[in-house]
């Protein structure tokens, strides 16, 4: 096994960050990162005598080497210092001390170490602010948050996973987003985005993205000047256990199409996301349940009506957005039926000029939407022998 490399070697080899926050909250971690006392050099090397295969990445300047083991990839990061940060990158040396290392990590429930035997390595009280689900900056949050602007979503999105109640933060640590909220001007919109959806799909949204608005963050990460925070709780309280699209919660912010198009410019998400949110604000008003024993009919026509492929999955992030729970589950089962006459049927029948084709399968696609769907080609067919 690879851990035997680094012991023959005396290199320190431990689990590190988010992985054990993970094992320690008894979750099974996505991936396993590794942190180590061996610079890259001295992995490259140990690996490629044993036989190890290395995957090529792009990590090796920050000293990360990524090693293929049972079909499976495996980070391991040489301990490091930043040196130079500029708010988006930093420049490292590497290091030998384990706290060095921690230090430089965001949240404290972020910068412990497990060593293979076990032992936890907790140099700012990591595990008690995981028991206690509290999130905090390790060391002092305007440094931090200095160091790598993103970290402010982060704060978030950790906070969203692990946090207990809403409002529970350290007023410090507030303070410190709301000094360098402008920094996330500064950060890529792809980098923006991926924590966004994370928060949007984490708990105690509503309260988080209400605080984005009071530390003055909103206005630097694409999200309208003017939130409708209401429509956006009323939202996340309706689409909360219906496994909403991200950009489904976030479009009860916008009021206009315009809201989607800036939030698209500045944070570049993509075309069917896009297309989503402008579909959910054009018709989140006007198209809504029928009364009576037909309910989902004006969805269902909405689907029949339009040519596109996805439009069923937009209906159904519509009656998410909706809190429509029932229909929903109804809309899920239902297919979408096919029209049983062609042209071919109607030249049987002798219509033989396209034109009266083509005007004789609209009246009848008609009257099979007013049956509901449900008639049959014989009936359809008969209603043509009447005409």
């Amino acid at each position: 096994s690879f851990p035997e490399i680094f012991e023959k070697k005396n290199y320190e080899l431990r689990i590190a960050g988010g992985a054990v926050r993970d094992l320690l909250s008894g979750l099974t971690p996505q991936d396993i990162d590794f942190a180590t006392t061996a610079t890259p050099a001295e992995m490259k090397a140990m690996f490629t005598a044993a036989g190890v295969r290395l995957i090529n990445n792009k990590g090796e300047k920050h000293g990360t080497i990524t090693a293929r083991v049972h079909e499976q990839n495996f980070e391991i990061t040489t301990l490091r210092i930043d040196v130079v940060t500029d708010g988006r990158h930093a420049e490292v040396e590497f290091t030998t001390d384990w706290q060095k290392d921690a230090e430089r990590r965001d949240l404290t429930v972020n910068s412990m170490f497990l060593g293979l035997d076990g032992l936890l390595y907790d140099f700012f009280n990591g595990y008690e602010d995981l028991q206690n689900k509290k999130i905090r900056f390790v060391g002092k949050a305007s440094e931090r948050i200095q160091e790598d602007y993103l970290r402010i979503l982060r704060y978030f999105r950790f906070y969203g996973r692990l946090a207990e109640n809403p409002g529970d933060h350290e007023p410090n640590t507030l303070q410190a987003i709301q000094e360098n909220a402008k920094g996330l001007a500064g950060i890529s919109g792809e980098r923006i985005w991926v924590e966004l959806k994370k928060i949007l799909l984490g708990k105690h949204v509503s309260h988080l993205v209400g605080l984005m608005y009071q530390l003055d963050i909103a206005q630097y990460i694409g999200l309208p000047l003017e939130g409708n925070l209401e429509e956006f709780e009323r939202v996340t309280k309706n689409a909360q256990k219906l496994s909403p699209k991200p950009m489904t919660i976030l479009t009860s912010l916008f009021k206009t199409k315009d809201d989607v198009t800036s939030l698209d410019l500045r944070l570049k998400i993509s075309k069917e996301e896009k297309n989503l949110g402008l579909f959910l604000v054009k018709h989140r008003q006007e198209l809504t349940k029928a009364s009576g024993p037909e309910p989902l009919r004006p969805y269902q026509d909405f689907i029949m009506d339009s040519r596109e492929a996805n439009t069923t999955s937009r209906i159904c992030e519509l009656l998410k957005y909706q809190g429509e729970e029932h229909l929903l589950k109804e809309m899920q089962q239902w297919t979408v039926p096919t029209f049983p006459v062609s042209g071919h049927d109607l030249r049987k029948l002798g219509v033989s000029s396209g034109k009266d084709i083509g005007a004789a399968l609209q009246q009848l696609r008609e009257e099979w939407k007013r049956s509901g769907y449900h008639m049959d080609k014989e009936e359809l067919l008969s209603c043509l022998r009447k005409v």
